[in-house]
């Protein structure tokens, strides 16, 4: 017989509803999946990119949208290891940064040094219940984007030399219209599969 809704402990992100056996070192094997999974996701979205180089020496890529849902879906802890993972393992040489790409000191290095903060930060408020509702989430993402802003558009500045102008027009502006559909994207998502799980909850 399934355990009434109210026996059931509190999902506090969406990762904790992944059981685990119960021993320490199950729970141990399933974090590391969790976090190398979500590395290898997060480096396997980066390979979906467009390169404009006459609008920007920055890639548009699709790895901004699984680093919100990976924040969110995580919490703090899941989502910063996972990021520590994919930056410190690239940089090491796994060619899993865009376009199969690894080390460090090119443009858009400090964008991903962003991904790790914003996870963190997406992780530490859904962890207290900011992706449970549609306008909540949207102002959680609309945060973690600025704080990829706000790594990546120095770090560019400063590897190419450029002045405050440039930097916005090449490191933010092209890339607001497609930050603003992944985290609408993402918004609707979250919340979603929260109602799911509620629901699920309380018919068992």
């Amino acid at each position: 017989m399934a355990a009434p809704a109210a026996a059931l402990p509190a999902p506090r992100v969406l990762a904790d509803l992944i059981p685990g056996a119960g021993s320490r070192a199950a729970t141990v094997a399933r974090e590391a999946v969790l976090v190398l999974g979500g590395a290898a996701l997060t480096g396997a979205s980066a390979q979906v990119a467009i390169t404009i180089p006459q609008i920007t020496p920055v890639p548009f890529v699709l790895t901004t949208f699984t680093v919100l849902l990976l924040g969110a879906a995580y919490g703090p802890a899941r989502a910063g290891a996972t990021m520590a993972v994919y930056l410190v393992a690239g940089m090491a040489g796994v060619p899993w940064f865009t376009e199969g790409g690894s080390g460090y000191g090119f443009p858009s290095f400090g964008y991903i040094i962003g991904f790790l903060v914003a996870a963190v930060l997406v992780g530490w408020l859904a962890k207290r219940g900011a992706d449970r509702t549609f306008l909540n989430t949207v102002g959680l993402m609309v945060m973690a984007n600025l704080v990829m802003y706000a790594f990546g558009a120095p770090y560019l500045a400063w590897s190419l030399g450029l002045d405050t102008a440039t930097t916005i027009e090449q490191g933010i502006s092209p890339f607001m219209i497609g930050d603003f559909i992944k985290l609408f994207a993402a918004a609707a998502v979250l919340p979603g599969a929260w109602w799911a799980v509620n629901k699920f909850r309380s018919q068992h």
